[in-house]
């Protein structure tokens, strides 16, 4: 049931409207328009989270690629480790 309620927010999404091969591109261009239905959508921010912590390693999610949510990852644990050791 607490998953339910987490990812309530996926039904205000704005992809709701589109196909989901439109967020699995396989080129840039594809990349590029699905990051523009994105960039309108209310639930980016969550949409981003929830693909970072389910490590989810395609499409689009967040109006972010499979290599822009690594290097985000990347910078979060060299973040944490600076904070570890300081």
């Amino acid at each position: 049931m607490d998953e339910v309620v987490e990812l309530q927010w996926m039904r205000d999404g704005a992809c709701r409207n589109y196909p989901p091969a439109a967020f699995f591109p396989s080129d840039g261009v594809g990349v590029d328009a699905a990051r523009r239905i994105c960039a309108e959508c209310k639930v980016r921010t969550e949409c981003l989270e929830y693909a970072l912590e389910a490590r989810i390693d395609h499409g689009v999610w967040g109006g972010c690629s499979e290599r822009e949510r690594r290097r985000i990852l990347k910078r979060r644990r060299q973040d944490a480790a600076v904070l570890v050791n300081a």
